[in-house]
């Protein structure tokens, strides 16, 4: 792994100009998006000389092709449609905010989304191979760390070789313990024991990274079982989480690995990854709509200011570019 994937340090400038640096990596990456959705919805606004019921077919027909969903793109058009009846609108770029202030709404986060911050916590990481599970383990870690939090990792990736060694760099740069085993040893032994120090240390967060699930395979889901059995037998108080990591890339697939993984634990959250350069950024709308379960973290880099808290009005001005755009 690079140096430049395992920068841990924050930005010099404080956290404002990190979160103003952000803002603009994701505008950047979510390009591709905008040219998918928003230069259609543009067409359309600019298209049409009133709102009709042809209108809102060809709004809809943009959000689904743009990975947004039925679901989704039905209850954004349906708030629409009431607040254009409302107030009265008649021209279409009259209603143009109306839609942007829809999606927002569809994506919003409730502030008990992260609770497990103010409580004794454990989160399990999942996810299939590939998505960044192990990084976003460490990139947690030291966000939680930089906040004062008592944080553990547990690797209990012990399938994949480079995983541990990995990890334990994360938790270096991070400088958080971690609790690891052998190469090939049972996951469930280590998260046995890492949770068992969690309670002796009074550590606040235990962060749990698991090995990359192929989501048809029964055996392995089995086992992702059985460690959920273990904290719920050893650390039955503790506040519980389990984020699923999705490649922000991979559109409806990510919908589909969510779903399978949603049979065997229960999710509370989303990790978006790799969001930087992809065309189905729309699908973070979607996953949320589709399976009610909120987003919580979006990544559109390798470094720790990369990974950040979802806000669903920065995610939607960003897609917009709503900085440049005579909208507001």
């Amino acid at each position: 792994m690079s140096d430049e994937e395992l920068n841990m340090g924050v930005s010099a400038d404080g956290p404002g100009e990190e979160k103003k640096g952000f803002f603009k990596r994701l505008k950047e990456g979510l390009s591709k998006t905008r040219n998918n959705i928003v230069r259609g919805i543009d067409s359309v606004f600019s298209g049409f000389s009133e709102i009709d019921d042809d209108f809102y077919e060809e709004l809809e027909e943009i959000l689904i092709m743009g990975d947004i969903g039925i679901n989704a793109t039905t209850e954004i058009l349906d708030r629409l449609k009431k607040q254009v009846k409302e107030k009265h609108i008649k021209e279409p770029a009259d209603c143009k905010q109306l839609l942007i202030d829809s999606i927002k709404e569809q994506m919003r986060v409730d502030e008990t989304a992260y609770e497990f911050e103010n409580r004794q916590s454990i989160i399990m990481i999942i996810g299939v191979n590939g998505v960044g599970k192990t990084t976003t383990v460490g990139k947690l870690a030291g966000k939680l760390k930089e906040n004062g939090k008592k944080v553990l990792i547990a690797a209990a990736d012990t399938f994949r070789a480079a995983a541990g060694e990995q990890l334990a760099e994360w938790a270096r740069r991070a400088d958080v313990p971690m609790i690891s085993s052998n190469e090939g040893a049972d996951p469930a032994s280590v998260v046995y024991d890492a949770v068992n120090a969690a309670k002796a240390r009074g550590v606040d967060v235990l962060l749990i990274d698991t090995a990359g699930r192929l989501h048809n395979k029964k055996n392995l889901m089995e086992e992702l079982r059985k460690m959920n059995r273990i904290i719920d037998r050893e650390f039955p108080n503790a506040h519980r989480e389990n984020l699923i990591v999705l490649d922000g890339t991979t559109g409806q697939n990510a919908m589909n690995q969510a779903r399978e993984f949603g049979e065997v634990a229960e999710l509370t959250g989303i990790v978006l990854t790799k969001m930087d350069g992809t065309a189905k950024g729309g699908i973070a709308v979607a996953i949320q709509s589709e399976l009610k379960v909120p987003v919580k973290y979006i990544g559109v880099g390798e470094t720790i200011e990369d990974l950040q808290k979802f806000d669903s009005d920065e995610f939607v001005d960003a897609l917009f570019d709503i900085e440049e755009n005579d909208i507001l």
